[in-house]
């Protein structure tokens, strides 16, 4: 689970997806919702570690532009960018938590989304126009991008997919739309991931030594996994990730109906 976790997080595959398939294929128990918010903490860390001098300089510099206007540059503009995009997200979360951890993680629906969605990111990813900055982009727009990664609550969506194809819907470059989808993952997995390690403190179905194995192996994983996409997107486009997405949407569609897998 902590390998694949590492591996799906920053690919617009679904991470959430896939550790939702993976036990249902296995024979095992759904570990649920909670216990993927939490080993997401991992990846996370490889963001800060892989991007820390960005962050760091984001963080400085919205705390300076804060305070007075003439240091707002371009890294502050970056830093309030991230902040109002992960809005959507953090209000999406906190009133639609009981149909995400519940509805949200059938089957049924994870195939049909991931499967549809990746239509969408196909033909946005394919004519969609290279002609724009993040930082040329609007607070509308930010804001836009930032509804799109709230979609990814419900797994077949994938965080950074949608965040990756609605700045490509903007004319963001696939590099650049990969980079600003990792920055902005920072605070909302993080977020998401403290209040759920909160939560299931006292009942922790999948243990919380397996937890935390997981949690580690998805950091060692996930930064390995930010390193290549980033080189990858950077020459290639995403159709590599639609045709996997749909083939493996067609495949659980197809062993729910046989009953060869469960929906529980």
């Amino acid at each position: 689970m902590g390998v694949v976790q590492g591996i799906t997080e920053f690919l617009p595959i679904s991470s959430s997806a896939h550790l939702r398939i993976l036990p249902a294929l296995t024979g095992q128990t759904d570990p649920g919702a909670s216990f993927t918010a939490v080993i997401q903490i991992g990846t996370i860390l490889s963001v800060l570690l892989y991007f820390y001098k960005d962050l760091l300089n984001i963080t400085t510099s919205t705390v300076k532009g804060i305070l007075n206007k003439e240091h707002r540059n371009s890294d502050f503009k970056m830093g309030i960018s991230i902040g109002l995009a992960t809005i959507p997200i953090i209000v999406a979360g906190y009133f639609g938590q009981d149909f995400i951890r519940n509805q949200a993680r059938s089957l049924y629906l994870v195939a049909i989304v991931m499967l549809f969605f990746s239509i969408v990111m196909y033909v946005i990813d394919t004519y969609g126009k290279t002609n724009t900055k993040i930082d040329q982009l609007s607070r509308s727009k930010i804001f836009v991008i930032g509804v799109a990664q709230a979609f990814a609550l419900i797994p077949g969506f994938s965080r950074s997919g949608v965040t990756i194809t609605a700045s490509r819907f903007f004319g963001i470059d696939r590099a650049s739309a990969a980079r600003f989808s990792f920055l902005l993952s920072v605070p909302a997995i993080v977020l998401s991931g403290i209040y759920e390690a909160v939560g299931i403190s006292n009942d922790n179905p999948s243990g919380w030594v397996q937890t935390i194995f997981a949690t580690l192996i998805s950091f060692i994983v996930g930064y390995l996994s930010i390193a290549w996409l980033i080189k990858w997107l950077g020459s290639h486009s995403l159709r590599s990730f639609v045709i996997y997405r749909i083939v493996l949407s067609l495949v659980i569609l197809g062993l729910l109906n046989g009953g060869i897998i469960s929906n529980v």
